[in-house]
């Protein structure tokens, strides 16, 4: 039976470190997301780790040694608790292989879609269903939306994927 193992990397190694775990026949996963990065006037799409310097190693302990792993490449140290690896249960790992899947932790900006001066309808917060005015977007995760409340505008400052067109 496979158990999961966080495997601490080396700084930005954990591609290098996952390649070199499934050449040795370890499972390993590397959950990672989305992002829009700008760079030399040009915006792409890259994949980046959801937890920076970790990865997750599957390991079946009847049939497998985990101590090499130590000494791969890019991996600099499993996660223990005293001198054996502490398992992560397998249903965290696959709810985070699903909700990757699904592209629930993509950063891809919701703000793309929203102009200055549209309404908005706010989706989520103490403000849901509410309709305002995008006065600002302050950075790629809040905006600055103008409310009327009882009686007066009111600016208030939600996420941005906490807003969609109206």
């Amino acid at each position: 039976m496979i158990r999961w193992y966080a495997v601490y990397t080396q700084p930005h190694g954990e591609t290098k470190a996952l390649e070199h775990l499934l050449r040795q026949g370890y499972c390993a996963y590397l959950p990672r997301y989305r992002t829009l990065v700008s760079h030399a006037r040009r915006r792409q799409t890259v994949l980046r780790p959801l937890f920076p310097r970790y990865l997750f190693a599957g390991i079946d302990r009847a049939s497998m040694r985990w101590r090499p792993i130590l000494s791969t490449f890019g991996v600099a140290d499993v996660v223990r608790a005293g001198d054996e690896p502490a398992p992560v249960p397998s249903e965290i790992v696959s709810a985070i292989r699903e909700r990757e899947e699904a592209g629930g932790f993509d950063r891809i900006s919701p703000q793309q879609s929203l102009r200055l001066g549209e309404l908005v309808r706010v989706t989520a917060g103490a403000f849901e269903d509410m309709v305002g005015m995008l006065v600002e977007l302050r950075d790629r995760d809040r905006v600055v939306v103008l409310l009327e409340l009882l009686g007066r505008a009111v600016r208030a400052q939600l996420l941005a994927e906490a807003v969609e067109a109206a």
